[in-house]
């Protein structure tokens, strides 16, 4: 490996300078109004390890969680979909709030049976108590004015080098058609618990501005609205224009993308039942566009439904274009005349209901969903994929039980796609003790299931074609030391892609963290992945063999006096398959500095790896309601600095640049996406305005 000396001589540096600030670090007043996903990405999400855009699909969670609940009004469901809190913690506030009525602040939680200072700095941010408001009358537009949280956000976004498809003399029909600035905005006006309305709109770099209505063009490339209105009598959530949902565990409606394993081995194996909720994302093939409600039927029962209708991009199956499609396309970017031709191909017709049985800790739904294609769907015929979806109509029916008692959770959920095939999950949350938490989770997803919107806890990117065991534990010595872990057992009883055998796999994991302070986090952790993949060869398409992946990573998180943050990182991996292995390494440190109105956050990274099965996924601080996360593969370094100028209380600007530079390659990316030369260079700004 071409730098492992001058990494290894970076990573001794940051040991060092780690041994000599840690143990000086002093507990500071905490003060914090907007999360900080630099905290919490390592410990919720998983491993990303799929050949997908993890950015666009983790924003979509951090739209959400950006949002603070209402303690007054947060159910158990939505307590757990923050994945702080385990279950007696859930219990205990719940108990606490309905003993001692509404919480008038909240440092009340302190008052809470298991709730210490360094969980308090952990929640305080999603948090927050609300006057309430239950009926909806004249006086709402005044709430909306006066109450709510509403912001405006201005995105600008730029690869300053050019890439193929930028170029005049690259195929006219590769060409982008539009300038490589990237633009964002996004509005939106909220109380939690009362109601929330807003829109969010994208210009990818390579798109055009058009207005054409018919060709579904209105200005920039996306856009998404929402209005939605909670808790005014018997009308429970309605939100009109493009929204998402979650029931059950994710089987069949499962909106959310999931987190993964590999990060929080107990709370992140149970899918939150928090049912329908506003989208606005700018992931373009998640959200659902119509209308959706809940519906109090009586003081127990509870009736959920939606419709949605939206055209989906999609690719012809050949191209005399006979009204079959082949493929669904994801990646949203329609910036040459190749990409536009697959935007908007096909409409979707979406339907469901969901009828929710709910008293004390029971809660039983029956659900429904039905999806329409305007044309047929025909994949190509290859030898894993004989049973993914053909035809236009997919139909799924299923079932949810959900029950607590005392400290032990129960969590299921069975599904079948009508004339198809099914999938099963049960799984047990158990606070065994108040040190030691448990999880098991059983799934078995038919060959023959699918849902377009399905989000269960699998090791795939489907809930489909598996069959595994989960085992995963947390336990805590004391307040400072813990250490957590998991094992899971898979199958797969069919054929995957790039994978031509029927086989199984293992994976585990064990991590050790110690936190003495709340501005001072250490951890180590291993975690070993195990399965069959194809072998590259030309003369036996379905020869396999075992590839056995490790990951090993060491974490330096803390402060020094109230202005300075910092974080160390090295990461370390190794593939083996068939007798061949590769290594993978990136070593990293950030600074974080607040000078008044000013903070200024810088990272230095290097990374030195064989190969892609070894690139390195490491959380990047970004402009707020951005999510990063590059992926460092190949040999060279990673510079990013970013500045955020508080104006005023409701006035804010961010500044970022980020620089790559590969040692390794005279040119980066591929296809149309293709940048001559060894270096990168990206500039961003954001301006938020509180109204």
């Amino acid at each position: 490996m071409k730098s492992i000396t001058i990494s290894a001589t970076f990573l001794l540096f940051i040991i060092i300078l780690n041994a000599l600030c840690t143990y000086d670090c002093k507990a500071q007043e905490y003060s914090r109004k907007e999360i900080n996903l630099n905290e919490i990405a390592d410990e919720l999400y998983g491993f990303q390890d799929l050949d997908l855009n993890y950015e666009e699909l983790y924003e979509n969670l951090v739209q959400l969680l950006a949002e603070p609940m209402d303690l007054n009004k947060v159910n158990a469901e939505e307590l757990r979909f923050l994945k702080i809190l385990s279950e007696v913690q859930i219990n205990n506030l719940i108990k606490y709030r309905e003993e001692n009525g509404d919480f008038l602040s909240v440092y009340e939680l302190q008052a809470i049976p298991g709730f210490d200072l360094i969980l308090l700095y952990k929640l305080v941010p999603f948090v927050k108590v609300n006057d309430p408001s239950s009926t909806l009358n004249s006086k709402s537009w005044r709430r909306i004015k006066t109450e709510g949280d509403n912001y405006f956000l201005l995105r600008y976004d730029r690869m300053l080098q050019e890439k193929k498809g930028d170029n005049t003399d690259t195929n006219p029909e590769q060409q982008f058609l539009g300038s490589p600035n990237k633009w964002y905005a996004r509005f939106r006006s909220s109380k939690p618990g009362d109601f929330s309305f807003g829109f969010t709109l994208e210009k990818d770099a390579g798109e055009q501005i058009t207005w054409s209505p018919s060709e579904k063009k209105y200005g920039l490339d996306y856009m998404s609205f929402h209005a939605q209105v909670q808790n005014k009598g018997r009308i429970k959530n309605l939100i009109i224009g493009d929204f998402q949902n979650q029931f059950g565990q994710g089987l069949m409606l499962g909106g959310i993308f999931g987190m993964g394993k590999g990060g929080e081995t107990i709370s992140t194996t149970r899918r939150s039942n928090i049912g329908l909720l506003p989208y606005t994302s700018v992931y373009e093939a998640g959200y659902l566009r119509g209308a959706a409600t809940t519906l109090s039927l009586s003081k127990y029962f509870f009736l959920s439904g939606f419709y949605s209708f939206t055209n989906r991009d999609a690719r012809p199956t050949n191209t005399e274009d006979d009204g079959t499609i082949s493929s669904f396309q994801q990646t949203g970017l329609h910036r040459n005349e190749i990409e536009l031709a697959t935007r908007k191909k096909i409409a979707e017709q979406n339907y469901g209901s969901v009828i929710q049985f709910k008293r004390n800790q029971l809660d039983v739904g029956l659900m429904f969903n039905q999806i329409t294609f305007s044309a047929p769907v025909l994949h190509s015929s290859t030898a894993y994929n004989q049973f993914s979806f053909n035809g236009i109509k997919n139909q799924n029916l299923g079932i949810y039980l959900n029950y607590t008692f005392q400290n032990i959770t129960f969590f299921s959920e069975f599904s079948t796609s009508i004339k198809r095939g099914s999938a099963r999950l049960a799984g047990v949350l158990w606070s065994f003790t108040s040190k030691l938490d448990i999880s098991v989770v059983y799934r078995k997803y038919d060959r023959g299931y699918f849902s377009f919107y399905s989000n269960g806890f699998a090791e795939s990117s489907v809930t489909q074609n598996e069959s595994g065991m989960y085992w995963g534990w947390k336990y805590r010595f004391n307040k400072q030391f813990n250490t957590s872990g998991y094992v899971d057992f898979f199958t797969f009883p069919w054929l995957k892609f790039r994978s031509y055998s029927l086989s199984n796999g293992h994976e585990w994991l064990l991590r050790f963290t110690y936190q003495p302070s709340k501005t001072t986090n250490i951890f180590i952790q291993a975690r070993e992945e195990s399965k069959l993949r194809n072998l590259s060869d030309d003369t036996n398409l379905y020869k396999t063999s075992l590839g056995k992946k490790c990951n090993y990573w060491i974490n330096f998180d803390y402060g020094i006096g109230r202005k300075v943050k910092l974080k160390s990182r090295a990461q370390f991996s190794t593939f083996e398959m068939n007798h061949h292995t590769t290594h993978g390494l990136a070593v990293l440190q950030d600074v974080s500095i607040e000078l008044g109105k000013f903070e200024i956050t810088a990272r230095h990274a290097q990374f030195d790896t064989d190969d892609y099965d070894n690139r390195q996924y490491v959380y990047e601080r970004d402009v707020w309601l951005a999510y990063s996360l590059p992926a460092y593969d190949g040999v060279g370094i990673r510079n990013m600095m970013m500045v955020e100028f508080k104006a005023n209380r409701n006035l804010t600007f961010w500044l970022r640049y980020t620089h790559t530079r590969f040692t390794d390659r005279d040119k980066i990316g591929s296809g149309v996406d293709t940048i001559a030369g060894n270096i990168r260079n990206d500039i961003k700004f954001q301006m938020r305005v509180r109204l």
